[in-house]
């Protein structure tokens, strides 16, 4: 084998490797695969939020032509009992929410699959719903624990007599409405059986959790099950869980024998998908004369559903970015009849930071601080509970966000500075985000013609793992990239991490590099450095690893900059532009890692200002389900977006040294925007989004 040299493929600016194939429609997604006899699949939903089917009749859809088959829970195949509930679906004549699937339609064309849906008839006992989620809602309740496994309130000091005894104080009520992902790429899956085998192609960020969740359901090996999704259109984490049509793919191919494809409409995802549940969140902050914080309580009230708990974390924010004497953060959650919330970029930081920085922004005010200043002056070495961060240079990024931005010399006063018809405006946010790792396995493969092979059970899901991969890939083996083959996307790879919580690089690398060094290691102790004709492989496992690391508080940091203009006669809000500043481990490919900052700064603008769905609380239904009615940002609504790194080791990590930023670009954006609007017009918005009428 030819002497590896040192190689340098971590930290450059690489292309996407399937970038060619994505923008010449040769990139396969989950419904894109050909297979010989493939049928359709269209489902029947629920046209009320609560109640019992009390039957289908299903002769009308039968009648049409193409159609083979119509399941609903008088036929289906009968599942195993499964951790996540919303996924028994056509197993009981209940219905929990508005939407829910209740019958599906299996038939030879598409067209004949949602003209049949249309036709079956749905009889029903329909109950009064309890769909609308408020502060004194009598269901509400303290879980112990909320998403991710964080205790639901955290308490030190005694915040009482520290929020009475600061000079200054704020206390104010911050709210946030229900959000939904919309993907560009709708869940959507092709499943057949095969001499009892389940394969299945899906849109998923974990194609892991799919195979076990599909094995336990069918009560199947997880062996028998293979997930592939070499190709997914984005997520943002509505796909880091099993949704319910690669159940009812997987079920209607057993049923009818054949392939069946499945592809929810844009429509249908609102109810079946996830979303992220509307806040209500109490800030209280008090601070001495010099800008010290002595006393901070964050209290948030979250909704789920009757069929699942799931509590968003949307105090835990204040643990990381403050840590005053006296601090209290609490959870609370109310079951109503609606879908299922789920994991949305950057869950429970988001929505907090929203309200946590926003209330900053009034304690700067009422102090007569600086809001840059003031943050800085509050930083922290430890988080809430104890534990010192394994890095934090959130204070470099907010004095290098405030050089680049102009910040010096701003008027803090509010309406005081105008251009033509527009008011101006700037406004500042902390950002951060947990650097998760979680255990994950890889394989590398060498071969007699001195190329690698390395496989790793990665989601691509837009955001360049498989780029990103090889290049940690080609330093771990010391050699070019070009002489790497990276393979992702597929359960038969071997376990690895979701591609959700910012953890992908961190985790999946972690096993390609762990396997990589090994591979080199047994080529030169086993085979004198020579590869045999019929080449070396190894694995690599990374759960003892990460179990076997000292405790640290792990975070990335960022520092939120805006600018913008409001119209005081019409409201509209105009945003200039936006500079984020991220210290965030060893950028791996600064190409990828800037697009995906720049896309959730987008996102977080786009909250601010129109991202809502409005659900009707008479039916349970949200009435705003398409992209017509559910308005997103685009690239006229921010012209302007920088996006900067400062340069950070971190040892305590992975033998990258990297943290996660898919998501750290959208916390702290929805404030910044915020506090930019008062800075400008000198009324405090504290319901997203901010809109012409909630202004003047």
């Amino acid at each position: 084998m030819t002497t590896l040299r040192t190689a340098a493929n971590v930290g450059t600016a690489q292309p996407r490797l399937e970038a060619r194939e994505k923008v010449t429609g040769q990139a396969l997604y989950a419904v894109d695969r050909p297979l010989p006899g493939a049928v359709y699949a269209w489902p029947v939903q629920a046209a009320f939020a609560r109640g019992r089917v009390k039957g289908v009749d299903t002769a009308p859809a039968l009648a049409i032509d193409g159609v083979l088959a119509v399941l609903w829970h008088g036929n289906a195949p009968r599942l195993e009992p499964a951790n996540d509930p919303t996924l028994l679906v056509l197993q009981s004549p209940g219905v929990a929410f508005h939407g829910q699937v209740v019958a599906l339609v299996v038939a030879t064309t598409l067209e004949s699959a949602r003209e049949g849906a249309e036709a079956v008839v749905v009889q029903a006992e329909v109950q009064p719903a309890d769909t609308v989620l408020r502060a004194d809602h009598p269901g509400l309740y303290e879980p112990a624990t909320v998403n991710a496994g964080y205790v639901g309130r955290v308490e030190k000091g005694d915040f009482d007599a520290g929020f009475a005894a600061a000079e200054v104080r704020v206390d104010a009520t911050y709210r946030t409405p229900i959000e939904h992902h919309n993907p560009m790429e709708p869940h959507a899956t092709t499943a057949f059986w095969e001499r009892g085998r389940l394969v299945v192609f899906d849109a998923t960020q974990s194609s892991t959790t799919v195979r076990d969740t599909l094995a336990a359901l069918f009560e199947l090996p997880p062996q028998l099950v293979r997930v592939q999704n070499e190709h997914v259109g984005g997520g943002f984490g509505s796909k880091g869980q099993p949704r319910v049509n690669v159940v009812l793919a997987a079920m209607a191919a057993r049923f009818v024998g054949r392939p069946v494809k499945l592809a929810l409409s844009r429509q249908m995802l609102f109810a079946l998908a996830g979303y992220r549940t509307p806040t209500i969140q109490r800030v209280r902050l008090g601070a001495d004369r010099n800008g010290r914080l002595l006393a901070l309580a964050h209290d948030a009230i979250s909704q789920t559903s009757r069929l699942v708990e799931f509590t968003e974390q949307s105090a835990v924010v204040s643990r990381v970015l403050y840590n005053p004497p006296d601090h209290v953060t609490t959870h609370r959650v109310v079951a109503l009849d609606v879908p299922p919330p789920t994991w949305m970029r950057a869950p429970g930081d988001c929505p907090g930071s929203f309200a946590l920085e926003s209330a900053i922004d009034e304690l700067a005010i009422a102090g007569n601080w600086d809001p840059v200043q003031l943050r800085i002056g509050n930083d922290t070495a430890t988080d809430a509970e104890g534990l010192p961060f394994s890095s934090r240079h959130l204070v470099e990024c907010l004095r290098h966000g405030a050089d680049l931005f102009g910040w010096a010399g701003r008027d803090p006063r509010p309406a005081a500075r105008r251009e033509g018809r527009w008011l101006l405006g700037t406004g500042v946010a902390s950002a951060s985000f947990p650097a998760i790792t979680w255990p994950s396995t890889a394989t590398a493969r060498a071969t007699a013609d001195e190329h690698f092979e390395v496989a790793v059970n990665a989601a691509d899901i837009g955001t360049g793992a498989r780029t990103v991969m090889r290049q940690i890939a080609a330093d771990a083996l010391g050699c070019d990239a070009s002489r790497v083959e990276i393979t992702v996307g597929d359960s038969a790879i071997g376990p690895a991490a979701v591609a959700g919580g910012s953890m992908g690089t961190s985790s999946w690398g972690w096993a390609v590099t762990k396997a990589c060094r090994l591979l080199i290691e047994r080529i030169e102790r086993d085979h004198d450095g020579s590869v045999p004709p019929e080449g070396v492989a190894v694995s690599a496992d990374t759960t003892a690893d990460i179990a076997a690391r000292d405790e640290y508080a792990r975070h990335a940091f960022g520092a939120q900059f805006c600018a913008l203009r409001v119209d005081p006669s019409t409201g509209e809000v105009r945003i200039d532009r936006m500079l984020g500043v991220f210290a965030a481990g060893r950028i791996i490919n600064p190409t990828t890692a800037r697009s995906q900052l720049l896309g959730a700064m987008t996102m977080g603008a786009s909250m601010a200002l129109m991202e809502q769905t409005i659900l009707d609380p008479r039916s349970g239904d949200f009435v705003t389900s398409d992209l017509a009615s559910y308005h997103v940002a685009v690239n006229a609504d921010v012209p302007r977006i920088d996006v900067e790194f400062v340069p950070e080791e971190d040892p305590h990590l992975n033998p990258m040294g990297s943290k996660g930023i898919g998501e750290l670009g959208i916390v702290g954006a929805a404030a910044a925007v915020a506090n930019a609007v008062h800075h400008a017009t000198g009324t405090r918005v504290r319901s997203l989004p901010i809109t012409p009428s909630s202004l003047f």
